[in-house]
């Protein structure tokens, strides 16, 4: 049937959407390098403006923020990758990027400022990115990798650092919503109760019906605890169970408390779990595949697949980075919106894949 008949199907049928819509976009438009710089830089610069808007609410009485860093942080993620591979590209042509390097450089800061302000978590995704961009670009561009004893303690020094203050300063505003320990504390109290509850329901499809909240209307599979926007369900008028106002709570149980591992097996079972390693491990080996081909074309001297080459260096960066935090960290991270972010970097990825078989071979 067209109509989806749970959370699952209605996903399965957006991603297929989603990615048949991404090959066409990806087919259709002339992706060059000077459009992919000018899109990335929009893209970037839009996110680190509504980032540092929805912190600086924070510490605004009766005005309510929105934590578009849950959402919104791989693509940011996404677009500031490209934006520096891009002005990597336009130096391996001979054209001078010193002045987007460095305004990368300020919005690098902005957002991790902006995005650490609102979330924790999405410091560790933000460095993550950058990290596995810049690993990625390093073997794209030639450039010599040195991960060094100084640098090392020079990152965990500047994190331990930022989180330092980040305590300080919840203490000093009084505004808990800042304090890292906050987030350990829940942690400790919510995580353990919560794993035991799903290694104890979890089947090869679903769980166990009547094992989570609805009790006896218990779908034992598929019942939203990993699910697309409320919104966009409410807006096709699907009857799927939702958890809203105070049921959020029962929610959090998975998708704040534990990695998206055992959210998608406790929902999907270990089959939509083993589906779901496979697929992720089929993107990142075509990305890197498609990934190599743009590169060799370079390095001939053809400058066809610079724009395209940029996007996938971005894309290919934001979903490993996605998918590492979202399975193994923190769930919440390819839930919700978050997750049509995630099926969109997927289809970013795949879609090189489709498009460079008659024309790269």
């Amino acid at each position: 049937m067209l109509i989806a008949q749970n959370h699952l199907q209605f996903i399965l049928e957006v991603a297929v959407i989603i990615h048949m819509g991404v090959l066409l976009l990806i087919n259709i438009i002339p992706f060059t390098l000077s459009m992919v710089l000018f899109l990335s830089l929009i893209l970037t610069m839009f996110l680190a403006g509504i980032f540092s808007i929805d912190s600086a609410l924070l510490f605004l009485p009766y005005v309510s923020h929105q934590e578009f860093t849950h959402p919104f942080g791989p693509l940011a993620v996404f677009a500031w990758v490209t934006l520096s591979a891009s002005a990597s590209l336009l130096s391996e042509v001979e054209i001078k990027s010193t002045s987007i390097t460095a305004l990368s450089l300020v919005l690098f800061g902005v957002i991790a400022v902006a995005g650490g302000l609102m979330h924790r978590s999405f410091l560790i995704l933000w460095f993550l990115g950058w990290f596995l961009g810049y690993f990625i670009m390093s073997k794209s561009f030639r450039r010599s990798v040195k991960i060094t004893r100084k640098r090392i303690m020079t990152v965990a020094a500047a994190a331990f650092g930022g989180f330092a203050i980040l305590e300080i300063l919840s203490r000093v505003l009084n505004a808990s919503v800042l304090s890292p320990l906050l987030r350990l504390t829940r942690i400790e109290e919510y995580a353990i109760p919560s794993l035991k509850m799903v290694v104890k329901n979890t089947q090869l499809w679903g769980h166990v019906q009547g094992s989570c909240y609805w009790a006896a209307n218990c779908l034992g599979g598929s019942d939203g605890y990993l699910s697309l926007p409320m919104n966009m369900i409410n807006t096709f008028t699907l009857p799927f169970p939702l958890f809203f106002g105070v049921l959020v709570v029962k929610k959090d149980v998975i998708d704040y408390m534990l990695p998206g591992i055992f959210g998608v097996a406790f929902d999907f079972g270990y089959g939509g779990l083993f589906a779901l390693l496979c697929w992720c491990a089929f993107v990142m080996c075509s990305g890197f595949y498609v990934l190599r081909k743009y590169r060799s074309k370079r390095r001939v001297g053809s400058r066809r697949y610079l724009g395209r080459e940029a996007l996938l260096i971005g894309a290919l960066t934001a979903f490993m980075a996605q998918t590492i935090i979202g399975l193994f960290l923190f769930n919440r991270t390819i839930n919700g919106s978050a997750m049509i972010i995630f099926i969109f970097l997927s289809a970013m990825v795949v879609a090189h894949l489709v498009s460079i078989r008659p024309s790269l071979r």
